[in-house]
């Protein structure tokens, strides 16, 4: 009963910066936490970055990415962002947005493409 609709991707080169945007809408009242993934060609998708809902909005993060990388959440606009600044080739991937709930299963966006290169 949520709907996760990411933007944001698109090709950028090495070094340079993109900020992914997920609006959340419909039944998110029950939504304790929201996160990034990523999936690679002819890999397993990953946890990029995790942050929690409530509880103070506490974050987490994949250690590929940290110190590059902030996850945000806007609970006013049901949005939550994933700035990523010093961009690698390494972290070209599909993009997916993550909600879970108290009252039922996890909820997945579409993705957004990332690519990264020269």
């Amino acid at each position: 009963q949520v709907q996760l609709v990411e933007s944001g991707g698109g090709l950028v080169q090495p070094g340079g910066s993109l900020r992914l945007s997920c609006a959340a809408s419909g039944s998110i009242r029950n939504i304790y936490a929201m996160g990034w993934y990523r999936q690679a060609p002819g890999k397993q998708r990953e946890l990029v970055a995790h942050i929690t809902i409530t509880s103070g909005g506490i974050t987490n993060y994949a250690d590929s990415v940290k110190g590059r990388f902030t996850i945000s959440r806007d609970t006013a606009k049901n949005t939550m962002y994933l700035q990523m600044n010093s961009l690698k080739p390494e972290d070209t991937a599909v993009y997916y947005c993550n909600a879970d709930s108290a009252v039922g299963p996890s909820s997945w966006g579409q993705g957004t493409q990332v690519t990264v290169s020269s």
